[in-house]
């Protein structure tokens, strides 16, 4: 039997999918959700969309967590406690007036291993960010610095971001989501299964063989037609199927 594919691989190299050479990408996060979904577990969206500083990043791995209540203090510490293949998730109260991860941080991260950086909150710098590599996610870029201490204003009144360490983290182009910790391995290894079924009915599809043909449709129409009931992911199930 073939190990269990990982959520993500370590960064050691400036990459876009902040994978090592000859290290298996990350899983997309579309099969991640869609497993997560079908298993159950408690897989979670940020409370806003989440995008890339630049095109075709991606990453995953384990959370490590930064309360951004500090400054660079605060992102620093968490690059100290992380561990390499980690991902910071770097809260920062989905704050747009302020951006608390530029190149200098990603410089800093890279080096140390993190795979990547979530932001909860903005990025800046967002050239060298791309030109650097090390996948970051936020909310969007924004000029400004933190301005820390009594004057500084309030943060949106938005809900926390989810996640705690070693929570599974991965992002791409669709978003960001967290798998909690138990079930990241049983999520990852249905997701994997997952992209295979999809790549292998694309290329049939391709081939000239429908989507409807490789899923059974009749099959599925004739079983409705006596259980109204009967749902098609609990078709695709009995037909080793995936299309969400």
């Amino acid at each position: 039997m073939a190990p269990t594919p990982p959520l993500g691989s370590t960064a050691t190299t400036a990459a876009p999918d902040g994978t090592a050479p000859g290290t298996p990408a990350p899983l997309p996060t579309t099969a991640l959700w869609d497993a997560g979904v079908r298993l159950g577990a408690a897989v979670e969206l940020p409370p806003l969309p989440l995008a890339p500083a630049a095109a075709g990043m991606r990453c995953a791995g384990p959370l490590r967590r930064v309360e951004h209540s500090e400054g660079v203090v605060s992102i620093l510490a968490g690059i100290d406690a992380a561990a390499p293949g980690d991902i910071l998730l770097v809260d920062n109260s989905g704050r747009t007036d302020e951006a608390c991860v530029g190149d200098l941080v990603a410089i800093e991260a890279l080096q140390a291993g993190i795979a990547g950086i979530v932001v909860w909150g903005c990025h800046r710098d967002s050239d060298e960010l791309a030109a650097i590599g090390l996948p970051v996610f936020s909310l969007g870029p924004c000029p400004a610095s933190p301005r820390l201490g009594p004057a500084r204003p309030a943060p949106p009144a938005l809900p926390r971001i989810a996640g705690r360490d070693g929570d599974g983290l991965a992002a791409d182009t669709d978003g960001v989501l967290l798998v909690p910790a138990a079930a990241r391995d049983e999520v990852a290894a249905l997701a994997a299964r997952i992209v295979r079924a999809e790549r292998s009915q694309a290329e049939l599809a391709l081939q000239g063989v429908s989507l409807r043909e490789q899923l059974s449709w009749d099959r599925f129409l004739e079983r409705r037609r006596t259980d109204p009931g009967y749902a098609f992911r609990s078709h695709l199930a009995q037909v080793d199927g995936a299309l969400e």
